[in-house]
Order: structure tokens, then sequence, then C-alpha cells
């Protein structure tokens, strides 16, 4: 049985610039950056995390600058757009920040943008409250050539789907957690993305802990999915699939938190290192561009 998966986790892309890449998310969107770490794979590139300021699951951007990376491409097997959500009405303070333009989605009155390297970003209107932060992830949309195998993967985890629209189907899960809904996008014509800067890497899930996690592995290697092992990310624990229309998911654990290596008042300020590559600290902190 498929333990509960009440929303997103967070969004991992491909960035270029690593400062124009924290500046945009901190100075521009005014999400707190909670962790400066590395790409476990690629130690020479940093990860950068960026959320509200608890680092709270569903609130979570994450980045793998790669500071020579071309630009990816628009299409299908990808997200192409990721949505935060924001108060019913500051739409009109973000639009004078941010420009883009206005439109609707499944009753949602949204700010539609891009982020420095070209990334699919709206900003939904859809969170109680006043002020115009950021409150979390709000949606991600993926384009498809079929939607079908998708739709199949998010009715196992729970997900119901709740609304056609113009070719889009909205999924949402169970509950009232933040980043609730998964659009999958069909567009049979679109031509096949190609990974890069301001390409989404992969959409990660929540479950609570490591059982749910064990939970949904067995279920989806049940149902015919190659599922990785568990992958210990510090900060929370990973395992990954590949959906059959291309889109790279992760399902995570909510803990241990951004907190777990260091004190929740300074998240995110110092370079935090992996145990296996802490032996690099005094080289990477000697190539790595430095971040305010």
């Amino acid at each position: 049985m498929f333990p509960t998966i009440p929303g997103l986790h967070h969004v991992t892309s491909i960035a270029s610039d690593p400062r124009r890449n924290d500046a945009f998310f901190t100075d521009k969107l005014g999400l707190r950056r909670v962790k400066k770490t590395v790409n476990f794979d690629a130690p020479d590139v940093y990860h950068l995390y960026f959320g509200d300021q608890a680092g709270s699951p569903g609130t979570i951007w994450t980045s793998f600058p790669f500071p020579d990376a071309r630009a990816g491409t628009v299409g299908n097997g990808t997200t192409v757009r990721t949505s935060f959500a924001v108060a019913k009405d500051a739409l009109d303070y973000w639009e004078a920040v941010l420009g883009g333009r206005r439109d609707s989605t499944f009753g949602v009155s949204r700010l539609v943008f891009e982020g420095p390297d070209g990334e699919g970003l709206a900003l939904a209107a859809e969170a109680d409250g006043d002020g115009p932060e950021i409150r979390s992830l709000h949606s991600v949309t993926l384009s498809l050539a079929d939607t079908g195998p998708e739709a199949e993967i998010l009715s196992l985890m729970g997900w119901e789907e709740v609304a056609e629209e113009g070719g889009e189907r909205l999924f949402s899960a169970p509950g009232e957690a933040r980043g609730k809904s998964v659009i999958l996008a069909g567009r049979p014509d679109a031509p096949r993305a190609r990974e890069g800067a301001g390409s989404v890497h992969h959409v990660a899930f929540r479950v609570a802990d490591d059982a749910g996690q064990e939970a949904a592995r067995q279920a989806l290697s049940d149902a015919g999915y190659g599922v990785t092992e568990v992958r210990d990310r510090q900060y929370f624990r990973s395992i990954y699939f590949r959906t059959p229309g291309g889109v790279l998911f992760e399902i995570a654990t909510d803990g241990p938190g951004f907190d777990a290596d260091e004190p929740a008042e300074t998240m995110g300020q110092a370079l935090k290192l992996p145990g296996q590559h802490e032996h690099m600290r005094d080289r990477l902190e000697d190539e790595l561009v430095p971040l305010d």
C-alpha cells in the first residue's frame, strides 16, 4: 500500500552562474538560502537550497549552478513551469517587481515569468493571509507526449484528478499540505526537451519518514518501476525513478531537516559539505565562487 504523499517536497533545477542564481532567488524573490552545500556527484559545483525561513518541506527550490552549462530547451519529458503560492492580493506587487504576464489556470490567477536562466516560473494567488512574500511551492506542470502513464503514477500515489482544461489535467493530493498540485500537459506534437541551464532536473514528493519511503519504494517496485536504493542526502533521504514520459521523480523524507548540521538561525551562510567530501574543503572553499 502506498503511504500518504501530501505534496511536493522540493524542485531542483540546473543553472549557470551561481551568483546570479543566488541573487535572483534571495534578493528578487525573497526566499531564504537555507543551505549552501555541493552536488554529491560533482562536488566542485554548488547545491543551493532556497525556501521559507525554516526550510520547510514543500517550500524548497534548489539549484545546481554549473558555470559553463549550456542552455536547456523546453519540450516533452520535463517540468516546464514551477509555481509558488502567494497571497490572493499579491500579484500587483510582484508584477511591478518582476514584469511577466498575468493569466489564469484552473481558476487560479497567476503571474508567469522566467528565472535568470529561463526557468519557467509562476506565482499563483491562492495562499491565505496578507503580504507579498512567497509562502510555499504551489504546483508543477509537466509537458508530456502522453499524460496517461504519469496519471497512473499519481493515482498510485493517492492523488486525484480534479479538473481538465485545454489539454491539461490537474491532480491534487489529499489534505491541505503545501505544494499539493501537479498539472499534466498533453503536448503530443512538442519536441523532446534538452536538459541544460534553466531546466528542472527533478521533482521531489514528500513522505513523513523512512518507513513511508520504504513502503513507497516497494509499491513502485511492485508496479514495475525501476526505483533506486535509498540515498542519504544529509537533510533528507531519497529514492528516485524515471517516469515513462521521461521525468525524474524523487520521494524524499521530511527529516532530518536543514538544521541537522548547523543552527537554524545561521542556516545557509557557511559552506556545509557531505562527509565524503569534507577532505576537499580547502580546495572547494578556494575554487567555488564566493556568495554574499
